[in-house]
Parts: C-alpha cells; sequence; structure tokens
C-alpha cells in the first residue's frame, strides 16, 4: 500500500519531439487533424508507459490542442514538441513551442487572470471594511437612539412637505388645462388654415 501512494506521488517530467506526418498521411483529409491529436495520446501512451493503454488518461492543454488545430482539419503541423507531466496515472500534456500568435494569446489570458485575483483581493478587502462599519454604527446606534428618532421625525417632516407641493403643482396645472381654448371643429379649422372667414366670403 506504501508504494502505491509512493509512486502517485512522484511527479515524472519528459520532453518529446512528437511525429505526426506518417501516421496522418494515410487518413483522408478531412480527418487528419483528429489523427494527429489522437497520434499525440498514443504516443505518449507507449512513452510514459500507461499500462492498461487507456487514451482517457492522457490530457492535452488547450494551447497544444490550438497548435494542432492552427492551419484547420486538413492540414496538421508535421512534428510538435511537448512536455509531459505524469500524476500517478494521469498524464498532463504541453506544448513547449508555441508559435507566435498562440504565444500572444497565452499571455494575454495570463495577466487576465492576475488582474481578476487583484479584483478579488480587493473586493475582499472592502466586504471587510464594509463590515467593520456596520459593526461600527451598531454601536453608535446603541449609544445615539435619540439622535436617530429626531433625524426620523425631520426625514417624514420633509417627506409631507414635498407631497403637499406635488399636489399644489397638479392643481395648478389642471387649471391651467381648463383654461385652454377648445379645440375648432374641422370646417373651421379648415377654412383657418385656406385663410377665410365669414367676412371675406361677403356674407
Amino acid at each position: 500500500m506504501a508504494e502505491k501512494e509512493i509512486k502517485k506521488s512522484i511527479k515524472v517530467e519528459k520532453e518529446y519531439v512528437i511525429p505526426l506526418r506518417e501516421k496522418c498521411r494515410p487518413s483522408p483529409s478531412y480527418k487528419k487533424t483528429p489523427k494527429a491529436v489522437k497520434t499525440v495520446k498514443e504516443f505518449l501512451v507507449k512513452h510514459m508507459k500507461i499500462r492498461d493503454r487507456d487514451l482517457n488518461k492522457i490530457k492535452i492543454d488547450s494551447y497544444l490542442n490550438e497548435q494542432l488545430w492552427i492551419k484547420g482539419i486538413k492540414k496538421p503541423i508535421y512534428k510538435v514538441k511537448v512536455k509531459a507531466v505524469k500524476e500517478g496515472d494521469i498524464v498532463r500534456v504541453y506544448a513547449t513551442d508555441l508559435p507566435s500568435k498562440l504565444k500572444f494569446k497565452k499571455l494575454r489570458e495570463e495577466k487576465g487572470e492576475i488582474k481578476a485575483k487583484i479584483d478579488a483581493e480587493k473586493q475582499k478587502t472592502l466586504m471587510e471594511k464594509a463590515k467593520e462599519s456596520i459593526k461600527g454604527k451598531k454601536d453608535s446606534k446603541e449609544d445615539s437612539k435619540e439622535e436617530s428618532t429626531e433625524e426620523k421625525i425631520e426625514e417624514e417632516e420633509k417627506e409631507e412637505t414635498s407631497k403637499v407641493a406635488q399636489e399644489q403643482i397638479e392643481k395648478d396645472s389642471t387649471k391651467s388645462m381648463k383654461h385652454v381654448a377648445k379645440p375648432k371643429s374641422t370646417k373651421e379649422s379648415r377654412n383657418a388654415q385656406v385663410g377665410y372667414n365669414s367676412t371675406s366670403r361677403g356674407r
């Protein structure tokens, strides 16, 4: 039992250059890149000494996967340099030589992760400060209950005065609407547009 636990805790790191051209050549053009991915897994199963030859125990890094798929499904790369890390039965595979496009992408994502961690730490500190201030307010509330009741009364008075003012404004607006002239009938409005009235026609 102790020997198995020791084997699981041991980390094995190895670097390989995996040839893909020979294995991908016989497969049809629309299956070449999936065959390249499978070839990487088969190579590592053999060389990292996984006894049951289970391909699911090999975990390919997303950047390595992107490197294999960079030219599309019909044109995979012909060889790839990888770093394999074995922990127990699972082997994790990382690309060592990334193309410049993927390098920049990786750097951008790493910066984003660092920024996210910093933001999370800031939020934690802000939350802690807020909790402390709430605790301080609770202590101060117990001391100054009388002051808070006076403030509440003042707020209620302000609300009442604002309500009264709004009602007065509404009354004034309804009065002004009553004194506005009623709209003319359609005949009168047409005559007004044309420029005629009862006197101009000679009536």
